[in-house]
């Protein structure tokens, strides 16, 4: 995976983010600038670690954040190659990129 464009990750102590456009809540969120010039980022809501942890165990809470990056980097790469921000990509693609990544271990 190339990132052409640097993409700075922020993770937030929040329990849930506002999304740019929509104002929804959601636990992770991409911007995407119209200008590429302008340096996108990806925002990740860590606030439930403890609780995840708590709930499912220290491997699993810290699966699902990267879980959450690597959606998020999908949408990075819808947005290097001009593409619409597609959910359905971005939840099978961060599968398969997660399953190389477990398979890599």
């Amino acid at each position: 995976m190339e990132f052409p464009i640097r993409v700075v990750v922020y993770l937030k102590t929040d329990y849930q983010l506002k999304t740019r456009d929509t104002r929804e809540l959601a636990s992770a969120t991409f911007f995407a600038p119209y200008d590429k010039t302008v340096e996108p980022y990806i925002r990740i809501e860590t606030g439930d670690y403890e609780e995840l942890v708590s709930e499912r165990g220290k491997n699993d809470a810290l699966w699902a954040i990267l879980s959450s990056m690597a959606h998020e980097i999908i949408h990075y790469q819808q947005w290097l190659e001009d593409k619409e921000m597609d959910e359905k990509e971005a939840e099978n693609g961060s599968e398969e990129s997660l399953d190389s990544y477990y398979r890599f271990l």
